[in-house]
């Protein structure tokens, strides 16, 4: 039971990922900054952020539902800490497993975009309406390709479970036979983020704050935290299904760490997409390719190739 607790709020959960996520998206926007020869924050910046907005008054809008506005953040939050412990971290075993976890883990990180969007149909602003429209809009175009990029390692390894997917993936850079659905995955994550050049729901230049316009306080601060959690459990995914798995912390952290400065390149070097932009090139082009490389890949493995 002692285990479970631990293991629940300290490491591979909890704790550890919070923290994880804010180093993280610290790393991010460093990266970023660098790369647009700016300065970027100093180390303790998203810290400081959350814990400032802990510290602030949370201010209900005028016509919204308290009682959800308030479960909504909760809800993105504990879905994201509970799909990671599932989810190899840090060179360590699962905390729990079971068969077809994947499709749990894949859904409950889906649960966090969807909470993003209600939480701006919840108000009556209208820049957090429209932003939840194109959250909504985003996660139908991007939600299909991303998963059919991490199932195929889950076809080549015969299993829904992630711990079996990894193991089998061990040692295996599924990246070079499965070229596709790793930038698939890649950009899935950058759109789940809502991470330049896939950031229309909360584009500041237009929307100010997207969904989360009229949050303020704690809400905003488990937003923002459930978002940094997904950072670290998408690329701990990534990493162990597509880059030989991490069988010891250097190697957790090196390889995410990569895909890290993969993704704070992408978002240097691109500017933002319109929301049909967005929808058409992964509908067109994005979808079409991970399911036909899924289906390549079921193929081989039934003629045992």
């Amino acid at each position: 039971m002692t285990a479970q607790l631990v293991a629940l709020l300290v490491v591979p959960g909890g704790a550890f990922v919070l923290v994880c996520g804010l180093v993280y998206e610290w790393l991010d926007r460093k990266l970023v900054a660098r790369f647009q020869n700016r300065v970027g924050p100093r180390w303790f910046q998203p810290a400081a952020d959350v814990v400032k907005l802990l510290a602030k008054e949370e201010i209900v809008p005028s016509g919204a539902n308290a009682l959800i506005l308030n479960a909504l953040p909760l809800v993105a939050l504990a879905s994201v800490l509970t799909a990671a412990l599932y989810v190899p971290m840090a060179g360590l075993s699962t905390a729990w497993s079971f068969n077809g976890d994947l499709i749990v883990v894949l859904y409950l990180l889906s649960l966090v975009s969807v909470c993003v969007g209600l939480a701006g149909v919840t108000t009556r602003d209208r820049f957090a309406i429209e932003g939840a429209g194109r959250v909504f809009t985003q996660v139908f175009a991007y939600e299909a390709p991303w998963l059919a990029a991490l199932l195929g390692p889950a076809v080549a390894a015969s299993s829904w479970n992630i711990a079996d997917v990894a193991a089998h993936a061990n040692g295996q850079w599924l990246v070079v036979t499965q070229p596709i659905g790793f930038i698939v995955a890649i950009v899935g994550l950058i759109g789940k983020l809502e991470l330049a050049p896939l950031d229309a729901p909360e584009a500041e230049t237009e929307l100010v704050a997207g969904s989360l316009t009229e949050y303020s306080g704690r809400g905003l601060a488990m937003f923002r935290l459930a978002k940094d959690a997904t950072f670290v459990v998408g690329l701990a995914l990534i990493a162990a299904f597509f880059l030989g798995g991490a069988a010891d912390i250097v190697s957790w952290l090196l390889k995410t760490v990569a895909l890290l400065v993969i993704i704070a390149l992408v978002q240097a070097l691109f500017a933002r997409t319109r929301i049909d932009q967005t929808v058409a090139l992964w509908w067109r082009i994005g979808v079409w390719l991970a399911v036909l490389q899924l289906l390549a890949i079921g193929i081989l493995h039934q003629v045992g190739l």
